[in-house]
């Protein structure tokens, strides 16, 4: 028998990508869940008239709320996939995903796909952007989110990963002045992960970093590195190093925009941000410690 596959969509006001995201998994899934967070658009009205569960819960973040999902949805699935409302499968018919989960051995209990990012139109195809592998798809009861406010990823409780052959393309249809809004309140939760970093207060239960290891474990490495160049210099640094070194240039005008506003401007924003904080609170480790888990309830 063929294995069966439910999808989990996290959502909030995305009534532009809902519908383009489930119709990519068709064929693909056998049970969709979609996972709101009170949107005031029209997205639980698409996903439900596509024939989608949809279940509500208030957002805390990426991690709690995938969590939530595995906690409370009736998953019929052998397998699981995770997909944000912004992606879509690019490539679903190039080979037979059930047929190629049916034929794996019972030590693969996870699987990489390719994710790809669209930015204004153009495919970012360099700067270290693609291909990324990200395990996106798991057995039920094997795979949980680790619980950060930034960068999370899906751990394994047992078992090993192997690939899936297929891109999820992630292409937001929203403009630059919404990018950047977003992009601000990510740059408070990298301020939280970074003095969870920082002061050890982060869970057991994650990646860990490794040069040699999976696009995680060296990505995890890669920024616990990045973390100790110098304030402000390390931005630079950065975009330097993805956009010229990396080749980041040759995805034209496009990258030239990601990579100045994504490898420069909002990382330089997430010092600028611990810059004030540290000057807010004098230094003082423990005030900066009752801040963070008072405004952010840890």
């Amino acid at each position: 028998m063929q294995p069966t596959i439910t999808a989990i969509i996290l959502t909030f006001n995305e009534e532009q990508h809902i519908e383009r995201c489930i119709r990519s998994l068709s064929g693909i899934v056998d049970q969709v869940f979609v996972i709101d967070s009170y949107s005031h658009d029209k997205t639980t009205e698409i996903a439900e008239a596509l024939g989608v569960k949809v279940l509500q819960n208030k957002f805390v973040n990426q991690a709690v709320q995938f969590n939530w999902a595995l906690d409370h949805c009736d998953i019929a699935g052998d397998w699981i996939i995770r997909i944000d409302a912004d992606e879509y499968v690019e490539n679903p018919r190039t080979i037979d995903v059930k047929e190629y989960l049916s034929q794996l051995p019972a030590d693969i209990t996870g699987l990489h796909i390719d994710r790809k990012i669209v930015f204004m139109g153009k495919p970012l195809l360099h700067g270290g952007w693609y291909p990324k592998k990200n395990l996106r798809v798991f057995r039920t009861g094997i795979g949980r989110s680790e619980e950060r406010w930034m960068d999370e990823h899906i751990v394994l409780s047992s078992g090993t990963c192997g690939d899936l052959p297929i891109d999820f393309v992630d292409e937001n249809l929203n403009n630059l002045t919404w990018w950047i809004q977003k992009h601000n309140l990510y740059a408070n939760r990298e301020v939280v992960d970074f003095y969870l970093t920082k002061f050890q207060m982060q869970n057991d239960h994650e990646v860990l970093p490794k040069l040699f290891g999976s696009e995680a474990e060296r990505k995890r490495w890669l920024k616990e590195k990045y973390m100790n160049f110098p304030f402000f210099l390390r931005p630079l640094i950065n975009f330097i190093y993805r956009y010229i070194i990396l080749r980041g240039f040759l995805d034209g005008k496009q990258g030239l925009m990601w990579h100045f506003l994504q490898g420069f401007w909002y990382r330089f924003l997430v010092d600028a941000k611990i810059y004030e904080l540290e000057k807010k609170m004098g230094g003082d480790q423990e005030r900066i410690v009752e801040y963070i888990r008072g405004r952010y309830r840890i």
